[in-house]
Protein backbone atom coordinates (compact mmCIF):
# COMPACT_ATOMS: atom_id res chain seq x y z
CA UNK A 1 0.00 0.00 0.00
CA UNK A 2 1.32 3.54 -1.01
CA UNK A 3 2.82 6.07 1.83
CA UNK A 4 0.38 8.65 2.18
CA UNK A 5 2.32 11.78 1.19
CA UNK A 6 0.70 13.76 3.64
CA UNK A 7 2.02 14.36 7.03
CA UNK A 8 0.74 16.27 9.79
CA UNK A 9 3.33 17.52 12.70
CA UNK A 10 1.93 18.85 15.83
CA UNK A 11 4.45 21.00 17.37
CA UNK A 12 4.48 20.20 21.30
CA UNK A 13 6.91 20.46 24.19
CA UNK A 14 6.70 18.14 27.32
CA UNK A 15 4.17 19.16 29.83
CA UNK A 16 6.15 20.31 32.76
CA UNK A 17 5.03 22.56 35.05
CA UNK A 18 5.89 26.31 34.43
CA UNK A 19 6.94 25.54 31.20
CA UNK A 20 3.96 25.41 29.25
CA UNK A 21 0.63 27.87 28.64
CA UNK A 22 2.39 30.55 30.51
CA UNK A 23 -0.30 33.53 30.25
CA UNK A 24 -2.37 30.83 31.11
CA UNK A 25 -0.80 30.48 34.34
CA UNK A 26 -1.09 34.52 34.98
CA UNK A 27 -4.74 32.99 35.82
CA UNK A 28 -4.34 29.09 36.35
CA UNK A 29 -2.38 27.65 39.40
CA UNK A 30 0.66 26.14 37.53
CA UNK A 31 -0.26 22.40 38.29
CA UNK A 32 -3.84 22.88 36.74
CA UNK A 33 -2.27 24.48 33.41
CA UNK A 34 0.28 21.87 32.89
CA UNK A 35 -2.79 19.18 33.20
CA UNK A 36 -4.75 21.16 30.87
CA UNK A 37 -1.71 21.18 28.57
CA UNK A 38 -1.57 17.72 28.56
CA UNK A 39 -5.51 17.11 27.55
CA UNK A 40 -5.28 19.53 24.98
CA UNK A 41 -2.18 18.07 23.51
CA UNK A 42 -3.59 14.02 23.93
CA UNK A 43 -7.15 15.02 22.19
CA UNK A 44 -5.20 16.52 19.23
CA UNK A 45 -2.83 13.33 18.54
CA UNK A 46 -6.73 12.01 18.10
CA UNK A 47 -8.04 14.18 16.17
CA UNK A 48 -4.70 14.26 13.71
CA UNK A 49 -4.81 10.39 13.87
CA UNK A 50 -8.44 10.34 12.60
CA UNK A 51 -7.35 11.92 9.47
CA UNK A 52 -7.36 9.96 6.23
CA UNK A 53 -4.15 9.25 4.61
CA UNK A 54 -2.19 10.97 7.15
CA UNK A 55 1.01 10.32 9.30
CA UNK A 56 1.51 11.98 12.46
CA UNK A 57 4.11 13.09 13.89
CA UNK A 58 5.68 14.96 16.37
CA UNK A 59 8.20 17.62 16.74
CA UNK A 60 9.41 19.41 20.01
CA UNK A 61 12.80 20.45 21.68
CA UNK A 62 15.24 17.81 21.59
CA UNK A 63 15.33 17.63 25.52
CA UNK A 64 11.82 17.01 25.46
CA UNK A 65 11.84 13.81 23.54
CA UNK A 66 11.69 11.16 26.19
CA UNK A 67 9.78 12.83 28.66
CA UNK A 68 7.39 13.95 25.96
CA UNK A 69 6.76 10.23 24.08
CA UNK A 70 5.83 9.13 27.68
CA UNK A 71 3.68 11.80 28.33
CA UNK A 72 1.72 10.68 24.61
CA UNK A 73 2.06 7.09 25.58
CA UNK A 74 3.72 6.49 22.18
CA UNK A 75 1.02 7.71 20.83
CA UNK A 76 3.10 9.33 17.50
CA UNK A 77 6.54 9.34 16.61
CA UNK A 78 8.48 11.96 18.28
CA UNK A 79 11.20 14.02 16.41
CA UNK A 80 13.99 16.29 18.45
CA UNK A 81 14.29 19.95 16.47
CA UNK A 82 17.66 21.36 15.22
CA UNK A 83 17.85 24.24 17.39
CA UNK A 84 16.05 26.50 20.12
CA UNK A 85 12.19 28.28 19.61
CA UNK A 86 9.50 27.94 17.62
CA UNK A 87 11.08 30.00 14.22
CA UNK A 88 14.17 26.94 14.63
CA UNK A 89 11.22 24.31 15.46
CA UNK A 90 9.48 25.31 11.81
CA UNK A 91 12.31 25.25 10.12
CA UNK A 92 12.97 21.81 11.53
CA UNK A 93 9.57 20.49 10.11
CA UNK A 94 10.19 21.19 6.56
CA UNK A 95 13.73 20.22 6.88
CA UNK A 96 13.34 17.14 7.90
CA UNK A 97 9.46 15.84 6.38
CA UNK A 98 9.67 17.67 2.79
CA UNK A 99 12.46 15.16 1.29
CA UNK A 100 10.02 12.77 -0.16
CA UNK A 101 8.94 13.90 -3.67
CA UNK A 102 5.75 16.10 -3.30
CA UNK A 103 5.52 15.84 0.15
CA UNK A 104 2.65 17.97 1.96
CA UNK A 105 3.66 18.76 5.54
CA UNK A 106 1.39 20.90 7.48
CA UNK A 107 2.72 22.43 11.41
CA UNK A 108 0.20 22.36 13.46
CA UNK A 109 -0.11 23.31 17.27
CA UNK A 110 -0.97 21.41 20.04
CA UNK A 111 -3.51 23.10 21.86
CA UNK A 112 -6.50 23.14 19.21
CA UNK A 113 -8.31 19.68 19.40
CA UNK A 114 -11.33 21.83 18.63
CA UNK A 115 -10.47 22.86 15.18
CA UNK A 116 -12.88 21.53 12.33
CA UNK A 117 -10.83 18.28 10.43
CA UNK A 118 -12.52 19.67 7.69
CA UNK A 119 -9.97 22.35 7.77
CA UNK A 120 -6.91 20.10 8.07
CA UNK A 121 -8.22 18.38 4.92
CA UNK A 122 -8.50 21.65 3.17
CA UNK A 123 -5.15 23.16 4.15
CA UNK A 124 -3.57 19.94 2.45
CA UNK A 125 -6.00 20.43 -0.49
CA UNK A 126 -4.64 23.95 -0.87
CA UNK A 127 -1.01 22.65 -1.10
CA UNK A 128 -1.50 21.24 -4.91
CA UNK A 129 -1.81 24.91 -5.39
CA UNK A 130 0.12 26.92 -3.43
CA UNK A 131 3.59 26.80 -1.98
CA UNK A 132 2.18 27.70 1.45
CA UNK A 133 -1.06 27.57 3.66
CA UNK A 134 -1.13 29.16 6.59
CA UNK A 135 -4.16 28.94 9.01
CA UNK A 136 -4.45 32.66 10.91
CA UNK A 137 -5.59 32.99 14.14
CA UNK A 138 -7.89 35.87 15.70
CA UNK A 139 -5.12 37.50 18.18
CA UNK A 140 -2.68 37.57 15.19
CA UNK A 141 -0.94 34.39 14.93
CA UNK A 142 -1.33 31.03 13.27
CA UNK A 143 -2.39 27.87 14.24
CA UNK A 144 -0.89 26.05 11.12
CA UNK A 145 1.64 26.30 8.30
CA UNK A 146 2.00 23.91 5.15
CA UNK A 147 4.13 23.21 2.53
CA UNK A 148 5.63 21.18 0.43
CA UNK A 149 9.63 22.20 0.24
CA UNK A 150 12.03 23.41 2.59
CA UNK A 151 12.16 27.84 3.22
CA UNK A 152 14.97 28.10 5.84
CA UNK A 153 14.10 32.16 5.43
CA UNK A 154 10.64 31.74 6.44
CA UNK A 155 10.27 31.70 9.84
CA UNK A 156 12.07 33.99 12.47
CA UNK A 157 11.83 34.37 15.98
CA UNK A 158 10.86 38.52 15.22
CA UNK A 159 7.44 38.45 16.43
CA UNK A 160 7.07 35.66 16.94
CA UNK A 161 4.12 34.31 19.41
CA UNK A 162 2.76 38.21 19.19
CA UNK A 163 0.01 40.10 17.34
CA UNK A 164 2.38 40.85 14.88
CA UNK A 165 3.69 37.08 13.66
CA UNK A 166 0.98 36.40 11.15
CA UNK A 167 1.91 39.69 9.34
CA UNK A 168 5.64 39.01 9.51
CA UNK A 169 5.50 35.44 8.12
CA UNK A 170 3.07 36.77 5.19
CA UNK A 171 6.02 39.45 4.68
CA UNK A 172 8.59 36.93 4.09
CA UNK A 173 6.25 34.51 2.36
CA UNK A 174 5.87 37.75 0.02
CA UNK A 175 10.15 38.24 -0.73
CA UNK A 176 9.86 34.36 -1.27
CA UNK A 177 7.51 34.86 -4.04
CA UNK A 178 5.27 32.12 -2.51
CA UNK A 179 1.94 31.53 -3.06
CA UNK A 180 -0.19 31.72 0.16
CA UNK A 181 -3.49 30.36 0.83
CA UNK A 182 -4.92 31.26 4.24
CA UNK A 183 -7.61 29.00 5.91
CA UNK A 184 -10.57 29.95 7.88
CA UNK A 185 -9.17 32.00 10.84
CA UNK A 186 -9.45 30.38 14.24
CA UNK A 187 -8.71 30.81 18.08
CA UNK A 188 -6.13 28.68 19.99
CA UNK A 189 -6.09 28.60 23.58
CA UNK A 190 -3.77 31.31 25.06
CA UNK A 191 -5.29 33.21 27.58
CA UNK A 192 -8.56 32.35 30.39
CA UNK A 193 -10.90 34.14 27.53
CA UNK A 194 -9.94 31.50 25.28
CA UNK A 195 -10.14 29.00 27.33
CA UNK A 196 -14.00 30.40 28.44
CA UNK A 197 -14.85 30.21 24.78
CA UNK A 198 -13.34 27.08 24.39
CA UNK A 199 -15.36 25.39 27.48
CA UNK A 200 -18.84 26.74 26.07
CA UNK A 201 -18.00 25.48 22.96
CA UNK A 202 -17.30 21.74 24.62
CA UNK A 203 -20.08 21.64 26.71
CA UNK A 204 -21.99 21.65 23.48
CA UNK A 205 -19.82 19.29 22.12
CA UNK A 206 -17.69 17.20 24.33
CA UNK A 207 -16.95 14.39 22.12
CA UNK A 208 -14.27 17.20 19.91
CA UNK A 209 -11.64 16.98 22.54
CA UNK A 210 -12.90 14.24 25.51
CA UNK A 211 -10.28 14.66 27.87
CA UNK A 212 -10.59 18.64 27.39
CA UNK A 213 -13.89 19.07 28.07
CA UNK A 214 -13.75 16.95 31.29
CA UNK A 215 -10.67 18.94 32.48
CA UNK A 216 -12.75 22.06 31.54
CA UNK A 217 -15.94 20.64 33.15
CA UNK A 218 -13.91 20.64 36.66
CA UNK A 219 -12.35 23.73 35.89
CA UNK A 220 -16.11 25.73 35.40
CA UNK A 221 -17.15 23.93 38.13
CA UNK A 222 -14.52 25.23 40.43
CA UNK A 223 -14.75 28.83 39.23
CA UNK A 224 -18.64 28.89 40.46
CA UNK A 225 -17.71 27.90 44.22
Amino acid sequence: MKSPDRTLVIMAKAPRVGLVKTRLAETIALPAVTELYRCLLNDTIVLAQALDRVDVAIMCPASDVEDLSRAVNNAAPVVPQTGKGLAAALTSVFAHFTDRDHQRVIAFNSDSPHLPASILESAFDMLDTRDLVVGPTHDGGYYLVGAKASHPDLFSNDGMGTASALEALLTRAHALRLSVHLTDPFYDIDVADDLSQLADELQRIPEKAPRTAKWLSRWASARRK
